[in-house]
Parts: structure tokens; sequence; C-alpha cells
């Protein structure tokens, strides 16, 4: 079901059907029997106040302090089971052949097979940055097109876990489709709240996949604002919201594991990175520290934050010297999917920036436009508006002398362009083409 949400969060909002079609019959769970956690998987800690807990019993923010909980393990376990040579010996067919570093088993998980996409080598690009090599790694190949797949299996796991009848999260749209894909899956009722402006494709595929979709005026803020009411009124939800649930930037870890398997244990230089709330930044941050502790790399590679100039909270911290950001008052960028005035985490961004020698860089909504179109036309791969901020971020890098020329780059394509390919084309026809 569609729902028009009024644009005022302070406001009562209607809601109606579209449709009055014979309702579906309503989806078999996938999963049978008990959720089951990893040997390894040891529980919940507090990265504001260090303070830890049982996953079963507390399940979102810290109680304590109300801040982001991550998941924690035994790694002297892991280190003594798993090597180069036994992930060499796995299939790449799945995220889940780290299943070792994830707090749920593979046989219990709601899945589709995320993960495993390919690491695509870019040397029409590399020669233009003037930089050794650059290679793409293209999460549109995953189920819903999007690298947010790899965030919402686990935290859809974690909800079958923890008993929930009902999922909920605000979304620009990318998250909000794949929640629906994945709670439908899992024979779970989905809330999904998007703002107007969210694509069509994603408000379309909430709606294929079964959720209940509140569309509110305005942009990310007010439709988090309706979910926030829609909260208060229902304590069966279980909340989705990144870094409300720990489990969304555990699972976009893996994308770290990957390339670096890819790269046959080399770890890139340098890692170009889309950045709205930080979500996966974080994540492959983490990872970087497990496979230097784990034995498995011996470094970190710097970690850069790619945002639209119209918002760019991140990098204006990073500037400036600031362990936290300044919210953006007046965001102005047609990447919706980064156009995150006020992230949450982002101290954590901040700490893995400097502390990975990395960096942050913004660039305008054209110079982003004209990347992604670049590399579609150079490369073939298609990314979406959003995505493309870490290609234009990473030809800023190199047009002002962040690289020597002998440099790896990676490049995160955090989803498909045909999620917006409408977008992309009218820029292209603006130009005259």
């Amino acid at each position: 079901m569609t729902h028009e949400a009024d644009p005022d969060p302070e406001s009562e909002s209607e809601s109606e059907s579209e449709s009055d079609a014979e309702p579906l019959a309503e989806a078999e769970p996938q999963i049978e029997s008990p959720v089951e956690t990893t040997s390894s998987f040891t529980g919940l800690e507090c990265y504001d106040c260090g303070g830890t807990f049982d996953a079963d019993e507390v399940t979102h923010r810290c109680p304590d302090c109300d801040g982001i909980l991550d998941p924690t393990y035994d790694y002297d376990a892991i280190s003594a089971e798993l090597d180069r040579e036994t992930l060499e010996s796995r299939t790449f067919d799945s995220m889940w052949r780290y299943e070792e570093l994830l707090p749920f088993t593979r046989d219990s998980a709601v899945t589709m097979d995320e993960g495993a996409t390919p690491l695509v080598d870019c040397p029409k690009l590399a020669a233009e940055m003037g930089v050794g090599r650059v290679l793409i790694k293209d999460e549109g190949r995953n189920p819903t097109g999007t690298f947010k797949d790899r965030g919402q299996t686990l935290a859809v796991t974690a909800a079958v876990r923890h008993g929930a009848s009902e999922v909920a999260l605000a979304s620009a749209g990318n998250a909000g489709q794949s929640a629906a894909a994945y709670a439908g899956r899992a024979g779970l009722e989905s809330n999904v709240y998007l703002p107007a402006r969210s694509g069509f494709t994603n408000k379309a595929m909430v709606n294929v996949h079964g959720g209940d979709m509140n569309v509110v005026g305005g942009r990310i803020g007010d439709a988090g604002a309706a979910f926030e009411e829609g909260l208060a009124e229902h304590d069966e939800w279980y909340p989705l919201q990144t870094f409300v649930t720990p489990y969304r930037h555990e699972g976009k870890k893996t994308m770290f594991y990957e390339l670096v398997e890819q790269l046959e244990w080399e770890v890139p230089d340098a890692i170009c990175y889309p950045t709205g709330g930080g979500v996966g930044l974080v994540g492959m941050y983490k990872a970087a520290q497990e496979y230097v502790d784990l034995g498995l790399t011996d470094e970190l590679p710097g970690f850069y934050a790619a945002q639209s100039a119209g918002c760019a909270p991140i990098v204006d911290a990073f500037d400036e010297g600031k362990d936290i950001h300044e919210a953006v008052e007046t965001p102005d960028t047609i990447c919706g999917g980064i156009e995150i005035p006020d992230p949450g985490a982002s101290p954590w961004v901040l700490e893995a920036l400097r502390e990975s020698d990395g960096g942050a860089v913004a660039t305008d909504d054209t110079e982003i436009l004209d990347a992604a179109i670049q590399v579609a036309q150079h490369e073939g791969i298609e990314m979406a508006p959003t995505c493309a901020a870490a290609a234009s971020g990473a030809w800023a890098l190199a047009e002002r002398g962040e690289f020597d020329g002998d440099e790896t780059v990676v490049i995160l394509n955090t989803g498909t362009g045909n999620k917006d390919a409408d977008v992309l084309r009218s820029h292209l026809m603006s130009q005259g083409v």
C-alpha cells in the first residue's frame, strides 16, 4: 500500500489504500528454525560509552547513553580457524562466506546471496586520473541493486531472531526498497517512509515487495520525523534505521573483505566512498581493522569520504579539524542518497578518515553527474548520481595532487544507475549531446 503523508511532521496524516483489489496471500517465512548466532559472536559494545551488552537483551541503541552499538567477536577464536587459505578455498558466492566475522549463521540468515560483487578494473579511468590503477566495486549487482542489501540481510535476520512481526524505517529510497524485499522474504510486514523526492523505482518496488509505503512531502528529514511518529504509535514495530539497529553497518563491512581478497590480499592505497551517513565507510573501516588484527593484512587503506558540495557536513568537519560535524541548515543536492545534513555517526566517520590517513572531498552536482556519464561511456559501469560522487571525488583528489601516480584506487559504486536513469539522461541532454 502507498500512503501520502502530510509534509508537516506535526500534523496528523490519514492513510488510504491505492487499490481495492483482493489482498495477496501472506508470504511464508523463509526461516522455519530459530536464528542461530555464530560461535564467535560475543555481544554488543557501545561506541560512545564502552558499555557491553547481551545481544538478545539489548536490540538497538545503548540503554545507558543512547549511543551506537557495535557487534563484538572472539577474535582469538576466529584467528585460530580463519586464514587466507581457508577463505580462498570457499566459493565466492555471497557475503556469508565470511560467516565467522558475522553475528548469525549462514544457514539461519534471511539471505538472497547478496554480496560477492565484482571489482572491475578500469584502465581508462586510471589513465585519466594519472594513477596506477582504478577499480570499481560494483554494488549495483546486489539483489535489489544497491549495497543496502548487505545491511538489510543482517538487520532483518536480527529482527527474526528477536521475534519481530513488523519492521519499519525511514529512507531516502534504496534502503526502504531493500528492507521491503528482505522483510517479504522473511514473512514480516514492512513499513517504509520515503520522501516525495525518492525515485520512482524505489517507490514502486517497495509496493511490489509488499511494503506499506508512506510518502512524505519534502526531504529525508521529513520522512524521518513521520517515521518517529509512526514508531511512537506502534510498539510492535522493529526499527531498521542505520545506527539504530547495530547490524546494518556490520553487513556493509563485508565489502572490504571481498575487495581485499579480489586484489589478492593487497590493500588498496585509497578507497573513495560516497558519504551521507557514512554507514558503509564505518563498516569497511572496522573490517580493515579486523583484518590487521587477525593478521590477514598488515595495513589500513586510506578512506576518503566523497560528498556533494550542496550537503557536505563531513567534509566541512574534516577540513576544519573538528571531531563532530555541524548540521547543514539548507542542504541542496540532486544526490538524495547522500543528502544527510545531520549524520549521527560523524565522530566515527571522522575517526576512520583520520586514523587511516585518508581524507574528505566535495564536488558539485554537475561534476558528479558528469562523472557518472564519463564512467558509463568509458568503462560501461552504470553509477547512480549519488554513487558517482565517489568517482567525481576521486577525480578531484587526483587533480589536487592527493596521489603520487602509482596508487591503486578503489571507487565504491554503491548502486546501479538504473535507479535514476532519467536524471542521468536529462543531464546528458542538457549538455547538448
